[in-house]
């Protein structure tokens, strides 16, 4: 497909009005949102004949197109990036946290996807997060402690899909990132930013000894950065599989820091041990003739997306050029129908019976697609019935944060793969042990477990439950063979990131990169959210005289794709952010 010379304009002026490399004001609202880019530079679409790795940063692209070059599978090159990423961008994701992983498989033709999300501990129970009183505590007060800290399930993830389509020995999969611990690395632009912005992170010794130079200052940009103590955890688990982090004396020293909190938490050995990661079929629908796959519950985003996409579809978007009125409202009224499903609806499947095949019926999404009125917004959407039963569950009221990373790899077999990982919040729990921080996943449950009216919120905490994601790692298909791999970090908000990208590349006809840096918007069934500093901001008026609530916001997402053509690969990364696309 071909851009439009409207779309074009529109596209040009969007991406002049980006801020150069590194010049946001370090005043803007970072503090509003930790993860929010510390600057944006422009970016050139990156071409491959045979294979391509993208992710989050240089150094982790770097590991997994080294596995790719040896002749390793995706799978191969996704292990060795995200444990660098662990290293170089510790504030998103690591082996304390979890992921999951979307992989298309050229030797059976179908894809499948690996639940490496993190599970509530044994002893957590549905008032973990309420006060004396029965209300939900401040978010800042469950965040930042051993309470918040679910059972890391990243590795059991990884070795299972490495068992499965991984070729390369395992424990030269680790090399990279051991290498990096051991030399050191120059911490960069945004790790630098984030350390001196964070507040909650000095105050835990292990991660202040770490992260901080001795006067308390944040690392500058640049310093070398050594982890001995990661590269002898790395060591253990090369050599002995996952196990090595799930028994013995690594998991002592993980309960024994979450007991050692201030504010203690209650996970055991056993539920270390006790972890399993899911193998689980895809969530799959349809848009314009693609076929779109994505995680399935307990992540709640590939299904909103094909939701958004599905309402859209009786719409002509490719009318609409990107940047106009007529395209944020649609989809930002999309973006509120399907978040208003989401909120209801999606958690752990072994816990609570989802309606996924009949929120993705197509006579359903096309009836909610209707209620779009082409001149007003609906402020607010209502969830729809898709059972025809009356409305049972309660609203979820977690707060799910952006702290996250995404990466894409397709190896010169054929296969491809999208995965997003996260240790939740900034720097997750803030709880440093063995070289790495330990998420904070537990707040991506509902603070309460049941609503106003007394109904149980679906994704309420439960023991051995896995917390409502909205992780959207998706893999689109052309004719049954792989066209656009995609996804993003950014909380919530990852849902609206994914598609507009989608939409951007399928109805606008843009290469990857461009729909990449394309400026974000949306809703989340509140305001409707246009990205600060860019062209967007002037169509506030527009919409406001339709009725959209609008809020301006730095909309910092981490988009990172992959387009297969007859004529190669394509690959993009977001411009907010550090990535690096590089193939062979």
């Amino acid at each position: 497909m071909r851009m439009s010379p409207c779309a074009a304009v529109l596209l040009a002026a969007a991406l002049a009005a980006m801020p150069s490399a590194w010049a946001r004001s370090p005043a803007a609202t970072d503090d509003l949102n930790p993860e929010a880019a510390t600057g944006t530079q422009a970016r050139e679409l990156v071409r491959a004949p045979h294979f391509m790795m993208v992710a989050a940063n240089p150094l982790a692209t770097q590991a997994g197109d080294e596995m790719l070059r040896r002749g390793g599978s995706v799978v191969d090159a996704a292990i060795a990036a995200q444990l660098v990423l662990n290293l170089v961008e510790p504030q998103s994701s690591g082996i304390g946290g979890g992921a999951f992983m979307v992989v298309y498989s050229a030797k059976k033709g179908r894809i499948v996807t690996y639940d490496s999300r993190e599970t509530a501990p044994a002893a957590a129970r549905p008032d973990r997060f309420l006060d004396a009183d029965g209300k939900p505590l401040p978010f800042a007060q469950s965040v930042n402690n051993g309470m918040a800290v679910g059972v890391p399930g990243l590795l059991r993830g990884l070795e299972m899909a490495h068992r499965r389509q991984g070729k390369l020995p395992w424990a030269d999969l680790f090399q990279p990132a051991i290498r990096l611990a051991d030399q050191g690395f120059a911490v960069s632009p945004r790790l630098h930013k984030l350390l001196a912005g964070n507040q909650e992170l000095p105050r835990q010794p292990a991660a202040a000894a770490y992260f901080y130079a001795p006067d308390g200052s944040a690392w500058p940009v640049g310093h070398v950065l050594k982890n001995p103590a990661f590269a002898a955890t790395l060591r253990a688990v090369a050599q002995g599989g996952a196990d090595a982090f799930y028994q013995g004396d690594i998991a002592r020293d993980i309960v024994a820091a979450v007991h050692a909190h201030s504010k203690p938490g209650d996970l055991a050995l056993a539920d270390l041990a006790g972890y399993q990661a899911r193998e689980r079929e895809p969530v799959c629908g349809g848009y314009r003739g693609y076929q779109l796959c994505g995680m399935g519950p307990p992540s709640s985003g590939p299904i909103a997306v094909l939701q958004m996409l599905g309402e859209l579809e009786q719409y002509p978007m490719s009318r609409f050029a990107p940047g106009s009125v007529e395209a944020v409202h649609y989809f930002a009224e999309a973006g509120r129908l399907a978040f208003a499903d989401r909120d209801f609806y999606v958690a752990d499947p072994d816990f609570v019976r989802v309606p996924v095949r009949a929120m993705l019926n197509p006579a359903y999404l096309q009836a909610r697609g209707a209620l779009i009125q082409p001149d007003r917004s609906m402020k607010v959407a209502l969830p729809g019935d898709p059972e025809d039963k009356l409305l049972s569950l309660g609203r979820d009221n977690a707060l799910e944060q952006p702290s996250t990373s995404h990466l894409v790899a397709a190896d010169a077999d054929g296969n491809a793969l999208s995965m997003t990982t996260t240790i939740e919040n900034e720097f997750g729990s803030k709880i440093f042990v063995r070289g790495f921080l330990l998420n904070n996943e537990m707040t991506d449950f509902s603070s309460s477990f049941k609503d106003p009216e007394g109904r149980l919120v679906a994704n309420r905490v439960e023991p051995g439950k896995r917390p409502r994601s909205a992780m959207s790692p998706l893999i689109v298909l052309r004719d049954g063979k792989p066209y656009l791999l995609v996804g993003s970090p950014g909380g919530s908000a990852i849902i609206n990131y994914v598609a507009k990208t989608v939409v951007a590349v399928l109805d606008w006809g843009l290469d990857i990169q461009a729909a990449a840096a394309l400026p974000n918007m949306g809703s989340r069934n509140k305001e409707t959210e246009l990205e600060k500093g860019t062209p967007l901001q002037a169509l506030a008026p527009a919409l406001e005289r339709m009725g959209h609530p609008v809020k301006i916001t730095d909309f910092p997402s981490g988009i990172h794709g992959i387009v297969i053509g007859p004529d190669g690969l394509q690959g993009g990364v977001d411009p907010r952010r550090e990535g690096l696309a590089k193939g062979g």
